[in-house]
């Protein structure tokens, strides 16, 4: 009886060490699962390092990459398109005027009266309509008859008349927001496709010609007397409103920038005369690349398997259309190195699945247990009952992408600045007035538009906070960064009513 009762003794021993060993097993594969999941975080974070020193370095290449896109055509990666915009809107503009803006997923329709002084816009109406997918990839002729359909709508309701072809012409502004060389105010040639539109009978054709043969085939009396892209009519609103703005960002579904030129520095063009001596160049910043942009694996996998490979570099690492797809390869790439998450869902494999809005509101989820990151995981996702630690470590590859795009945005300004000298870096030369018996700093206007900036706090914090870093206390004062609320439409319809005389540039024959 006694060994019966030690061998029960004995076999009860080995099954509770059997059931402690597993346990402590399993607790030892699950740190270790753990410890992969946060390695792979530590090492995203140490590649998208931006110390101000690094930005610095950022500040200078996009410098020296301005300088030798305006020495030579193809001497840069930045194109440093000219706009033949040589007098920005100063408030005089009056009368009615049309702008038609054709962006990514939205073309609009605006009509907006201009009272003759500065911030003076005393009438404005305004109509959107999606794009229709197959557009995006159909002809040239399919997309502007159905955008030219829309504006004559547009043109019969709120002019109050049943034949638009019986009025006086409308002049029109005309945004077009993908790459174009102008060849004057009102005319220029598609380069290439951006965010989505693959049409390949326009490349190499005339924008405006396009629009223009559209509406009179329709019957509509309407001339373009301006083409421009998003960031040249966020320009334009910004002087209209403060003539110390000298250049524009917009920080949207793509990136660009532009700026206002000294037209004896576009060394590619010498014989350009202008009567203000000065000339608006489209930066295509989102083109920009250099050694010194913290690129990680991530950057390199999504550039090749884009339908741009090698091109938009700098656009891919800071746009609403990369941000959240870079933070769901991350997380696939968790939930490859380790079980942590289960068995990897086929949503979370599908490319583009993450939306950049929803990855703003995991970022900006402030709930103690993360009840809206829990809930976009589970469906748009397709991953249940994340835990609440792991959630907090999604939250924080949210912090590290938003944070990385908005300081290398706030670098691109700054090397915007840096170039015009207005940086504060090199005494009355370099952002400096003289006044009295000591120089001052000139103040210095950055119009800004697009959703990252004006809708996602934290990346407006990231970019301001940056700003500040990198220009230093002293300078960084007279440097002000302004929301402009629809540049690319009313800064179209301003443009074409500061075009509205014969255009002021010219070129030496």
């Amino acid at each position: 009886m006694g060994r019966v009762v030690m061998g029960l003794a004995v076999g009860c021993a080995v099954a509770t060490c059997v059931i402690a060993a597993a346990m402590v097993g399993r607790r030892i594969r699950s740190k270790r699962r753990w410890r992969k999941v946060v390695r792979v975080l530590e090492e995203m974070e140490e590649s998208c390092s931006t110390s101000v020193g690094r930005l610095r370095q950022v500040v200078d290449a996009m410098a020296v990459e301005m300088h030798a896109g305006l020495a030579s055509e193809g001497g840069s990666k930045l194109k440093m398109l000219l706009t033949f915009v040589d007098n920005l809107p100063n408030g005089s503009e009056k009368g009615m005027y049309y702008a038609l803006d054709l962006g990514s997923t939205n073309f609009r329709v605006l009509r907006v009266q201009l009272g003759g002084q500065r911030s003076a816009i005393v009438g404005h109406n305004v109509d959107w309509q999606p794009i229709p997918q197959h557009l995006k990839t159909s002809t040239s002729e399919e997309l502007f008859d159905f955008i030219v359909s829309s504006l004559k709508g547009f043109v019969e309701r709120h002019d109050n008349v049943a034949d638009v072809s019986q009025t006086k012409r409308r002049e029109l502004g005309f945004t077009f927001s993908f790459p174009v060389k102008q060849t004057s105010i009102l005319s220029g040639t598609l380069i290439h496709w951006t965010k989505g539109f693959a049409i390949e009978d326009m490349v190499g054709k005339d924008v405006s010609e396009c629009l223009q043969q559209a509406m009179t085939k329709r019957g509509l009396d309407v001339r373009v007397v301006a083409l421009l892209n998003d960031s040249v009519g966020t320009l334009a609103l910004g002087h209209y409103h403060d003539e110390d703005t000298v250049a524009a960002v917009i920080i949207g579904t793509g990136s660009n920038a532009c700026y206002v030129e000294r037209a004896d520095a576009i060394i590619k063009c010498q014989g350009l005369l202008t009567t203000s001596g000065c000339m608006v160049v489209n930066m295509e910043w989102g083109n920009f690349w250099s050694s010194h942009l913290p690129r990680t694996s991530y950057d390199i996998d999504l550039d090749a398997d884009s339908n741009n490979p090698h091109e938009q570099g700098f656009e891919k690492m800071v746009s609403e259309m990369y941000l959240g797809e870079i933070v769901r390869r991350v997380i696939l790439k968790m939930s490859q190195e380790s079980e942590i998450l289960g068995p990897i869902s086929s949503k979370l494999s599908t490319p583009f699945v993450l939306r950049t809005p929803l990855m703003f509101a995991m970022h900006e989820d402030d709930s103690p247990d993360l009840r809206e990151v829990l809930r976009i995981l589970e469906e748009s996702l397709e991953i249940p009952d994340v835990p609440l630690k792991v959630r907090k470590l999604f939250v924080k590859v949210c912090d590290v992408v938003t944070r990385r795009a908005a300081r290398l945005v706030a670098a691109g300004i700054v090397g915007i600045l840096k170039k015009i000298g207005r940086d504060g870096s090199g005494g009355i030369t370099s952002g400096r007035i003289k006044g009295g018996s000591h120089s001052k700093m000139r103040r210095s206007v950055v119009a800004i538009e697009g959703s990252l900036y004006t809708s996602y706090g934290m990346f407006r914090e990231y970019l301001n906070e940056a700003v500040t870093e990198i220009l230093g206390e002293d300078v960084s004062p007279y440097v002000i960064l302004k929301v402009m609320e629809d540049g690319s439409g009313v800064g179209a319809a301003l443009l074409a009513a500061a075009s509205h005389s014969a255009s002021s540039v010219d070129m030496v024959q």
